[in-house]
C-alpha cells in the first residue's frame, strides 16, 4: 500500500513540496499553489484545507529558524543528556553554560510562536467561516489545534512557563503577555487543544496524506501533556497518570500502529511513514537545490545539510554531532539498536577490552549503509594518514581513538540515523539531492514506554503490564521480528546511492539487525533490578526505582539523536540520576583521546533544565520574566 506524505511545506502559506513513500523512494507530484489573500482562505472546503499548510510549514524549515529540524531541537532535546555530544560553540549545551543570548534558543522561540500565531488567526477565521462544511470545519479545527498544541509542547518542555496566546491573538495585537501564571494553567491549555484534536480527527490522515495530524498523534501528545502536568503539578499527578495511561492504551488497542520488524529500517527512505510512525518530519530538498548562497535560510536544513552536521569529518562531514562511549557501552550484548544507530571509529581492540566495551562486528570503523570506512583512505579504500595527537604522539588516524580530535575532543561515534542515505562528499550535491532525512516526533515505541511508565506509577511500581511493554520493545531490539522478513525494498535505495556516486558496490542483504532464527531476550525486570543496585565506576548507585531506570535506559537506547530524549527524562524525574550515574565527574587523565569516558566538570543543576527565556523576547515583551537559575532572573 502506498502512503502519500505531506512534506516540506514552505512558508508563505500554501505550498506543498517534497514527498516520500514508505514503499519506495519516489516523490509524488503535488500541486503548488500561489500565496492567497487571507480573505479567500475560507471561501471553500478546499481553500480551508489548503490554508492549513501555512501552519504545517513550521514542522520543517522556515525563515524564523533556518535549521528547525536540527537546531535547536538537538541542542535542547538530546545534548543536555550528554548521550549526544558536540564541539565548538555548541558545547554550551553539554555543560549547562547556555544563556539567554544563545541564538538557537531565540530562533526556536520565534519559530514556535510564528506557528502558534498562524494557528490562532486561522482558528479565529475558521470560527466565523460560513462557506465551510461541518466535516471540513471539524478536520481543519482538529489539525490546527493539534499543531498549536505541538508547538506549545516544544515551548513548554524547553522553557517552562511561557505566554499562552489564545485563538485570535498574535504578537501584533497582543505584544505584551506574561507567561502562564501556573504550570497547571499552561498544561491545561495544551491538554484542551489535544483533547479537542483527538475528538475531531480520525486514525487515518485526511486523504491518506501521511504527515497530517491524526487522532493517534493528538492522543500521543495528549498523554505526554498529562505526564508533564503530573511532573509539574504533583498534587494532580495520580489523576494525570491515570488519564495518560488511558489515552496510551487507546492507541495500543486501536491496532493502528505497530513496531517495525527491524529497528534500523525506521531511518531508511523506504521505511518512512511505516506503521511505527505517529508523527515526524522529513527533511527533504523539495524544489530548492542545496546552496551555499544567500537562499540558505530555506535550504539550510535539507537532508544534505543534516548529513554534513552528523557525518564523520574525515569522511567529509562537519562532525557537529557525536554519540558518547557511555551511551555505546549501555547496550546489552545482542541488542541490535546500537549498531542500527551509529558507526564507530576503529579504536584498537585492546583499548576496547581494557574498558569492557564490546567491539561491533558491523559498525566498527565502518558505515554499513554507505559501505564506507571511517577515516582518510587511500586508493584501495584502506584507512591511512597517521597524525600527531595533542600530546605529540603518533596515533594513526583520528578515527582510531576513543576521542576524535578536530580542534577539540569528541567521541569517535557518529549517528547513522541521519548519516545514512547519502555520502558526505561533494558528489552528493548532484546525485542525492532528494535523499530524505527522517526526524521522528512520536513513534509507537514512545507510546509503549510512556504506557509502561504510567502502568508503574498507577500500579504501585510493580506492574506486569509495564514490564510486558518494555519486553515488547526489547524483543524487537534483539531482532526477533526480523526472522524470515524480506528487506530488499530497503537496500534497493542504497544501490541507487552507490550508482549515483560512481561506486562499484551492490547491497544484496540488509546490513544491520537481521536474524535467521529467534533468540532469547534477557528479562527486563531481572536485568534492570540488578542494574539499579549496581554501583557505577565511582561508586554511585541509582537513586531511582528499578522500573524508572528501566523505562529511561530503554529510552536512551531507542531515542538517541531524537528530540524527545531529554524531555522524556525530565518529565520522568530521571535526568539528574542519569547524569550522576552515567556521566560522573571523572578526569580521564592527560591522554584523553585514548580514554573513552566523558569529562564532566560541572555540577548538574536541575533548574537549568528550563532553558533561559531569550534575551530578545525579554526586551520585546515587558511582562516576561527570566527563569530561575539564570542571570537577571526575578527574585519572585
Amino acid at each position: 500500500m502506498k502512503r502519500k506524505s505531506i512534506y516540506s511545506l514552505i512558508a508563505g502559506a500554501l505550498v506543498l513540496a517534497g514527498f516520500s513513500s514508505c514503499d519506495n523512494d519516489k516523490f509524488l507530484d503535488v500541486d503548488q499553489y500561489d500565496v492567497a489573500d487571507l480573505k479567500y482562505q475560507f471561501e471553500s472546503d478546499h481553500a480551508a484545507r489548503v490554508s492549513l499548510n501555512g501552519i504545517y510549514v513550521y514542522n520543517n524549515v522556515s525563515k524564523q529558524d533556518n535549521s528547525w529540524g536540527y537546531k535547536p531541537n538537538m541542542f535542547t532535546g538530546s545534548h543536555p543528556t550528554m548521550d549526544t555530544q558536540c564541539t565548538g560553540w555548541d558545547v554550551k549545551f553539554l555543560d549547562q553554560t547556555w544563556d539567554a543570548n544563545v541564538g538557537e534558543l531565540g530562533e526556536g522561540w520565534a519559530h514556535a510562536y510564528a506557528a502558534i500565531c498562524r494557528a490562532n488567526l486561522y482558528l479565529a477565521g475558521l470560527e466565523e467561516a460560513e462557506n465551510i462544511s461541518a466535516s471540513a470545519k471539524a478536520l481543519c479545527e482538529g489539525e490546527a489545534r493539534a499543531l498549536r498544541g505541538y508547538f506549545y509542547t516544544w515551548l513548554a518542555t524547553t522553557f517552562g512557563r511561557v505566554p499562552m496566546l489564545a485563538t485570535g491573538e498574535d504578537f501584533n495585537n497582543t505584544p505584551n503577555k506574561a507567561a502562564a501564571e501556573t504550570y497547571e494553567e499552561m498544561w491545561d491549555f495544551i491538554i484542551e487543544d489535544f483533547t479537542a484534536a483527538a475528538n475531531l480527527l480520525d486514525w487515518t490522515p485526511y486523504n491518506k496524506e501521511y504527515g497530517r495530524c491524526t487522532k493517534g498523534m493528538a492522543k500521543a501528545y495528549l498523554a505526554d501533556a498529562y505526564m508533564w502536568k503530573a511532573y509539574r503539578v504533583p498534587s494532580a499527578a495520580a489523576d494525570c497518570y491515570a488519564k495518560a495511561k488511558s489515552e496510551l492504551k487507546s492507541i495500543i488497542d486501536s491496532g493502528t500502529y505497530e513496531l517495525s520488524s527491524n529497528f534500523a529500517t525506521n531511518w531508511d527512505p523506504a521505511g518512512f511513514w511505516n506503521k511505527e510512525c505517529i508523527w515526524a518530519m522529513c527533511s527533504d530538498e523539495g524544489n530548492q537545490w542545496s546552496s551555499w548562497g544567500g537562499d540558505r535560510t530555506i535550504t539550510f536544513c535539507n537532508p544534505n545539510m543534516l548529513k554534513w552536521f552528523c557525518a564523520c569529518p574525515e569522511n567529509g562531514g562537519w562532525g557537529a554531532q557525536y554519540l558518547s562511549w557511555e551511551w555505546y557501552a549501555s547496550y546489552e550484548s545482542g541488542d541490535t539498536r546500537r549498531d542500527a544507530s551509529c558507526a564507530t571509529g576503529a579504536v584498537p581492540e585492546a583499548d576496547l577490552a581494557k574498558y569492557g566495551i564490546e567491539k561491533s562486528e558491523t559498525v566498527y570503523g565502518y558505515n554499513p549503509y554507505l559501505k564506507d570506512s571511517l577515516g582518510t583512505k587511500d586508493d584501495n579504500g584502506h584507512v591511512v594518514k597517521p597524525f600527531y595527537n595533542a600530546e605529540g604522539v603518533l596515533s594513526g588516524t583520528k578515527t582510531m581513538q576513543f576521542h576524535f580530535t578536530n580542534g577539540e575532543f569528541a567521541p569517535a561515534i557518529w549517528t547513522t540515523k541521519m548519516w545514512r542515505s547519502a555520502y558526505a562528499d561533494g558528489n552528493s550535491w548532484g546525485t542525492q539531492m532528494w535523499a530524505p532525512t527522517i526526524i521522528y516526533g512520536k513513534r509507537y515505541a514512545n507510546v509503549l514506554l510512556d504506557y509502561a511508565e504510567c502502568c508503574f506509577r498507577t500500579e504501585g511500581g510493580n506492574s506486569a503490564a509495564g514490564w510486558a511493554a518494555i519486553d515488547e520493545i526489547r524483543n524487537r531490539a534483539w531482532g526477533n521480528l526480523t526472522v524470515d522478513q524480506d528487506y530488499s525494498r530497503y537496500y534497493a535505495h542504497y544501490n541507487q546511492v552507490y550508482a549515483g556516486n560512481g561506486k562499484d558496490l551492490t547491497m544484496t542483504e540488509y546490513p544491520v539487525g537481521v536474524l535467521t532464527a529467534t533468540v532469547t531476550v534477557p528479562d527486563a525486570k531481572t536485568y534492570y533490578e540488578a542494574l539499579a543496585a549496581k554501583p557505577n565506576r565511582v561508586g554511585y548507585v541509582h537513586k531511582s526505582e528499578a522500573w524508572k531506570v528501566a523505562v529511561n535506559e530503554e529510552r536512551r537506547k531507542e531515542f538517541n539523536s531524537e528530540w524527545c530524549l531529554c524531555p522524556d527524562m525530565i518529565k520522568s524525574g530521571y535526568i539528574e540520576d542519569h547524569i550522576e550515574y552515567n556521566y560522573p565527574k571523572d578526569d580521564g587523565g592527560s591522554d584523553y583521546a585514548n580514554y573513552p569516558w566523558s569529562k564532566r566538570t560541572f555540577d548538574f543543576d536541575i533548574n537549568k533544565m528550563d532553558m533561559p527565556i531569550p534575551a530578545t523576547e525579554l526586551l520585546k515583551n515587558t511582562l516576561l520574566k527570566q527563569n530561575p537559575g539564570y542571570a537577571g532572573a526575578s527574585e519572585e
